[in-house]
């Protein structure tokens, strides 16, 4: 009789940041792992996401952190910064600073994006309401009884409750019953009754808060107060990061003062490396945690007194925009901070609070609004019942509650209900546990440490293979769509994208999936969030996957990232030579760059180790006959070619090769009619079919044949027909090669190609193979700034990008500035290197036809000569003939 396994209940009390983060990652890692889990939210909110901190519909309330360090996952660090750019924000950075309701709705669309993922797994269920108190139950789970009157049975409760109120323990008796105290400024309505006014105001606490509520109440005419024990605000961001610096390694346990010195000479290296002691003190913040621990209470308790505020002011800083706003309203003298603390308040019917400070000046003010933060202990019911009960008790020094791993602690040091907290309430165990970039590695720790005792049972049965044998770490559906994704890409024919995304949708656990996925979109320029599907593919990998998953997931892993991925890929190929993807991706073909150092003899070398693995297969013989064309065998690539498309007419491999022969050989008449009438035919699905027509107009470019190379342009290499990175390969190039063979009269639609091409692809590309054509469209369409951005991006980039792209820019400004003799140089020292940035000899061919234009435009007719004569030894073409005639001299 087969088991039938019984669903879990996960309560999450509180739906604002840390809520929404814990119910993400639960809903995520359940559906990874097949989990089946029930997660119910309980908060009275309207919303998820929002909470108290991004509630604020005030846009001057931004953010204190970049965007690009706001993710909702810790190994995704440009997830926000994405999605602000696909909801209304394309120009968004990650230095950038978003307003905190933006970023509420982020993360409320990240929590639904969430749940429908995972549906059919896990089950989320949303309750308006609170909870008030909590027991256990007979059966050994939990109650927890609700502020509706209604009861909740749960496995286990995680208390995302955010800050505590304000303790207020500051508030003299005549001000704390006033209608003009405002004790929660961030409660709805609770500034309603200042918006009108003009009345001072005093705000007690100088940190955020009231930073953000001096935005809100600043205007012509009316005096803002803050008043703090040291007067110290915030400090300002940098407009632009100042740098990175690795944190000092005289961290270890020590004592405090040892501790205080080593921090303080860390940060005077800091401005004296960068000039600025914030990256200094960004440094410690991975390391903040395990230094609290390290301290005795008596050691926290004097850095609380004697650094804890100057911490804080430098820790938590404000965005650029916020500090230029209170610099200004400082300078205008609306916005007035004082040292000190409330004495004594003197209300009057119907009048002006008078505020008497304790160095003795009295403030006349129309509202008083407590900005201290939060309280110590964690507050509401919930709590308070918790605290009676013993269940749990307070933290460190009185502050949060004390926990291990999360886990609620009674005073004896066990563990009793399963409860857990994150954020605001572990602050006295972590003490820097209240911003998004803490809380989110929190989530995914408890969503760990929750459905660890639910992993299933390792089951005997025998695991799926691809199409080559291979064992799948996944279930027979997921295989399935799996292996028709990968023989799609191993056809070059369309829908692998599609076959892979549903892989990953019937299993959200299928690391290999997942890295597919990146593969095509950094490779192929695939519709793929390749960052996300990357983070996916390493998480499953981390979970479900065996040696080879593993390494495939860290060769994709590292070829997005730059690191050693083509040595990555070669190794991962000796030691699975049966990886038909991974060996797709190593050798340059249509369908990818390949590995970019990769020579032929060295491909070749690939080829022979694989070779066991494939048995004559068609798409290995593919493969072999684009190499071989590629040595100028191009009797034997022929051969090759036509074998395996005897095996698999719809191989478009073989058809590349074939092309390639066509070409090389000079057989321009009959490379144009037989692909003509393959791509008319069986190449109608092939996924790249620009490519297929590029070929032909190649042919028709040869043959001198102007005409048709515009009527093949327009009808099937025009934007709209070709968009993405195959506008910049195929259309871009031919436009480019036709205008400089004088194939192309008139206006040059190259404004029409950059246009179908993401400014990100154009400016910043992932490979040098796409940066060389961002830069032949950059420069058919003389758009120099762009051209110097693409410069500078390849500068920085990868050793290719730097070495060969990068001084091809600089060559290709020269031509668009007419500095043809400068750029007739440059563009001649890079032709040995050019194979350095991968695709095929006739792709990189647009930069020697580049040289030929500019050595005729510098009057080195000689030099130009000789470089036609040398095309036609190598293959015969009526263009390269027409052009040799007309060269003067």
């Amino acid at each position: 009789m087969t088991e039938v396994r019984k669903r879990h209940t996960v309560a999450v009390v509180g739906a604002g940041a840390a809520g929404t983060l814990t119910a993400v990652q639960l809903c995520e890692t359940a559906s990874r792992r097949r989990t089946p889990l029930d997660v119910v939210l309980i908060d009275p909110a309207p919303e998820a996401g929002r909470g108290t901190a991004y509630a604020t519909p005030d846009p001057r309330h931004r953010l204190n952190v970049p965007a690009g360090n706001m993710s909702a996952y810790p190994d995704d660090p440009g997830h926000f910064t994405r999605w602000l750019c696909r909801h209304g924000e394309p120009e968004v950075t990650g230095a950038d600073y978003a307003t905190r309701y933006r970023y509420g709705a982020y993360l409320a669309d990240t929590l639904g994006q969430a749940v429908v993922r995972a549906h059919g797994t896990v089950a989320v269920r949303r309750l308006r309401t609170s909870a008030e108190s909590c027991g256990a139950t007979p059966d050994g789970r939990m109650e927890l009884r609700l502020a509706d009157g209604t009861r909740l049975a749960a496995d286990a409760a995680v208390l995302a409750t955010g800050p505590a109120g304000p303790a207020a323990a500051w508030v003299p008796p005549a001000l704390r019953d006033s209608p003009r105290f405002v004790g929660a400024p961030w409660t709805p309505g609770a500034l309603d009754g200042t918006r009108e006014s003009t009345e001072a105001v005093l705000l007690v606490g100088t940190g955020l808060t009231a930073v953000d509520l001096a935005l809100t109440l600043d205007r012509p005419g009316r005096s803002v107060h803050a008043l703090s024990r040291n007067g110290l605000l915030p400090q300002p961001h940098t407009l632009r990061p100042a740098g990175v610096m690795p944190a000092p390694a005289d961290l270890s346990d020590t004592s405090l003062a040892r501790l205080r010195r080593a921090v303080y000479r860390h940060l005077s290296r800091s401005v004296r490396t960068h000039g600025d002691w914030r990256p200094g003190l960004d440094s410690l913040r991975p390391h903040t945690p395990r230094l609290w621990r390290s301290l005795s209470p008596e050691e926290r308790a004097e850095f609380l007194a004697r650094e804890g505020a100057l911490w804080n002011t430098h820790r938590h800083r404000m965005a650029p925009a916020t500090a230029e706003h209170v610099s200004r309203a400082r300078t205008a003298r609306r916005l007035h901070v004082h040292t000190g603390t409330v004495a004594r308040v003197t209300a009057q019917d119907d009048g002006p609070l008078a505020v008497e400070l304790s160095n003795g000046r009295v403030l006349h003010v129309g509202w008083v609004i407590d900005c201290t933060g939060p309280g110590r202990l964690p507050d509401g019911p919930l709590w308070s019942s918790l605290f009676a009960a013993g269940t749990t008790v307070p933290g460190p020094l009185g502050m949060g509650v004390a926990t291990h791993d999360g886990r609620l602690l009674d005073a004896s040091g066990a563990a009793g209900l399963p409860l857990f907290t994150l954020g605001a309430p572990r602050r006295g165990e972590l003490w820097e546990t209240t911003a998004i970039p803490e809380i989110r590695v929190q989530a995914a720790e408890l969503a760990q440490q929750l459905l660890a005792p639910l992993a299933p049972r390792r089951r005997t049965t025998r695991r799926p293979v691809d199409g080559h044998g291979l064992a799948l770490s996944t279930h027979a559906e997921a295989a399935a769509a799996y292996r028709g994704g990968l023989d799609r890409v191993l056809k070059v024919r369309s829908g692998a994208r599609d076959a892979f995304a549903r892989a990953v949708a019937l299993d959200p656990g299928f690391a290999l999936g997942h890295a597919s996925l990146a593969l095509l979109g950094h490779e192929c320029g695939a519709a793929v969030d390749v960052p996300r599907a990357l983070a996916d593919a390493q998480r499953s990998a981390r979970e479900r996957a065996d040696e080879r998953e593993r390494s495939f997931v860290d060769v994709v892993t590292r070829r997005v990232t730059g690191e050693d991925g083509d040595e990555a890929l070669v190794r991962h190929l000796r030691e699975h030579p049966g990886d038909a993807l991974a060996l797709a991706a190593a050798v340059p073909t249509i369908a990818f760059s390949g590995v970019s150092d990769l020579h032929d003899d060295d491909a070749l070398g690939l080829l022979d180790v694989t070779s066991p693995a494939y048995d004559g297969h068609w798409f290995h013989t593919s493969l072999l006959a684009f190499l071989r064309q590629g040595q100028g065998r191009l009797h034997e690539a022929g051969e090759l070619a036509h074998r395996a498309l005897a095996t698999e007419p719809a191989s478009g491999h073989a058809v590349h090769a074939l092309a390639h022969v066509h070409y090389e050989s000079g057989a321009h008449e009959a490379g144009r009619d037989w692909l003509e009438k393959w791509v008319t035919g069986r190449g109608r699905g092939a996924v790249h079919r620009a490519h297929f027509s590029w070929h032909i107009a190649l042919h028709e470019l040869a043959l001198d044949d102007p005409a048709a190379v515009r009527r093949r342009w327009f009808a099937q290499l025009a934007p709209g027909r070709v968009t993405g990175v195959r506008a910049l390969v195929d259309s871009g190039s031919l436009l480019w090669r036709a205008r400089l063979s004088d194939s192309w009269r008139g206006d040059l639609p190259a404004t029409d190609v950059l246009d179908a091409v993401e400014r990100e692809v154009l400016e910043r590309p992932a490979t040098a193979f796409t940066a060389l054509h961002a830069a032949v469209a950059l420069t058919a369409a003389g758009d120099l700034p762009a051209l110097r951005r693409l410069r500078d991006h390849a500068a920085g980039a990868d050793p290719v990008q730097r070495e060969v792209v990068a001084p091809l820019c600089e060559a290709f400004a020269a031509l668009v500035e007419e500095r043809f003799w400068e750029a007739a140089s440059g563009l001649d020292a890079l032709l040995p290197v050019l194979r350095r940035v991968g695709g095929s000899a006739a792709q990189r061919e647009v930069v020697e036809e580049t040289l030929l234009y500019a050595l005729v435009a510098a009057g080195r007719c000689d030099a130009a000569r000789r470089l036609l004569d040398a095309r036609l030894d190598r293959k015969p073409a009526p263009r390269d003939r027409r052009l040799l005639a007309t060269l003067p001299g």
